[in-house]
């Protein structure tokens, strides 16, 4: 029988856990304090509702932060986590379902672009000097070879036909004008092989279009199908399973009764699926160490996420758990405000866990930070180019750790947004992007670096694939 711990937690609570746990673990529930967020985050990871006794915040609390290594280590090395051999096999897809993926081996041209002469508008094929006499029959896009032209002849032709043997032009419908006996004059200058497509402009068969690495976009995919190609090779998106934790969690109505409504469960699916991973499942498991186990070690995804849970209270279950199956912690702790308590591990070759803190702003924090890097690297996509802008007003710092603040993107300004601490999304909701800003602040005019949210620039409907 497992006893369930209420928040208040304590000793006698857990007494009878030791089935699920050995009696370390057990013990250490409740020998951990929970790690603070910080004194500009308002509170723990799980939504402030239980901050960590002061008699308790000293040195478990400061061996955590100890720990905590900088932002732009954590997300190198969250980038560098993957072992070659654990990246998934190259698939084969049809080109209608390659999109967001990124191409494993290089696009060659299968023929010829374009694969015979095309008129390029509307208009005449003629041949020789004008006047030309004009043939009753026209030409057609889609339609075999016509018969070949002579010198002071035309023939009427559609955007995209074949050109007729030895035409000299194609002069365009708005260039032309037909006499009184149905001659056809240009109205001004043209040129030899004016407005012809010719055979292989493009690209020549065999020509590389493009390299493996390439990210495929609808361009692509235009590009794929005009070369010949029916399917791509290209690297599979990454599985990515969420975890939902939290006794706390409404899934729908109103807050009530110290309840609050779930925020990440309907964010965290589609920020993955931006970020190039397939999200196979979705559980809600609340506080619950023994379903946290099961469903950690059942999971076949490549990719674990669990929101909440990070710290060290008495009902967070991450770091036991993680201990218990004797994962590899990679990161435990960023020195970034929000999201300061979370954690990278390898469970186990080829799969990884990336625990979020459970306030939404913070869990945002860790997404970006550790999933982004790793998601990236699974899915073989080049890493974006950092970029910088100059902040509009000043903005403050935290002391030691960097801060990550939405911003929106006003001309050659960034914006700094209000509403930004860790249990608070109303600033990222209206944001372009994240500012980084570096421990103890940024000046107004300030070069700051940026990180773009997955849909800012692309639309929703290209991202969320």
């Amino acid at each position: 029988m497992t006893a369930r711990a209420t928040r208040t937690g304590g000793r006698a609570e857990y007494a009878e856990e030791t089935d699920d746990l050995d009696v370390e673990e057990a013990l250490a529930l409740v020998r951990e304090p929970r790690a603070d967020n910080g004194p500009d985050t308002g509170g723990s990871t799980r939504g402030g509702q239980v901050p960590a006794p002061a008699a308790q915040e000293g040195h478990a609390s400061d061996d955590r932060h100890h720990k905590a290594v900088p932002w732009p280590q954590a997300r190198e090395t969250a980038a560098r986590a993957v072992r070659t051999g654990a990246r998934r096999a190259p698939v084969t897809v049809p080109v209608a379902d390659a999109l967001g993926l990124v191409l494993a081996a290089p696009l060659t041209a299968l023929t010829d672009l374009p694969s015979f002469d095309t008129s390029a508008m509307d208009g005449w094929a003629v041949a020789g000097p004008g006047p030309w006499d004009v043939r009753e029959e026209g030409v057609l896009a889609g339609h075999g070879p016509a018969e070949p032209l002579t010198d002071g002849e035309a023939v009427r032709i559609a955007t995209g036909a074949r050109i007729p043997p030895d035409t000299t032009a194609v002069l365009r419908s708005e260039h032309g004008r037909t006499d009184a006996k149905g001659r056809l004059h240009p109205t001004r200058d043209m040129g030899h092989g004016q407005d012809i497509r010719p055979r292989g402009q493009e690209c020549r068969s065999g020509d590389q279009l493009l390299p493996v690495g390439t990210l495929v976009t609808p361009a692509v995919l235009g590009l794929a199908a005009a070369a010949g190609y029916d399917t791509v090779t290209a690297v599979p998106r990454p599985r990515a399973e969420v975890l939902v934790l939290g006794d706390e969690l409404l899934t729908e109505g109103l807050p009530c009764d110290g309840l609050i409504r779930d925020a990440l469960g309907p964010m965290l699916p589609p920020w993955l699926r931006a970020l190039g991973a397939d999200v196979t499942r979705v559980r809600r498991l609340g506080d619950d160490a023994r379903a946290l186990h099961k469903a950690v070690t059942s999971s076949d995804a490549d990719l674990i996420v669990t929101t909440g849970g990070t710290a060290s209270g008495p009902v967070d279950h991450v770091h036991p758990t993680l201990r218990r199956i004797g994962a590899e912690l990679l990161v435990d702790g960023v020195k970034v405000r929000p999201g300061h308590p979370m954690l990278l591990a390898r469970t186990k070759d080829g799969q990884h866990l990336v625990g979020l803190p459970g306030n939404p702003l913070a869990a945002v924090s860790g997404l970006l930070t550790l999933a982004e890097p790793l998601l990236r690297t699974l899915a073989a996509r080049p890493a974006p180019e950092p970029y910088t802008l100059p902040l509009k007003e000043a903005v403050h710092g935290h002391p030691y750790d960097t801060r990550l603040i939405p911003v929106v993107l006003r001309g050659d300004h960034a914006v700094a947004l209000h509403y930004n601490g860790p249990a608070m999304l109303r600033g990222i909701a209206a944001a372009d992007a994240l500012a980084v800003v570096p421990p103890g602040g940024a000046r107004q005019g300030q070069e700051t670096e940026l990180l773009d949210l997955p849909w800012a620039a692309a639309g929703i409907g290209v991202c969320f694939t």
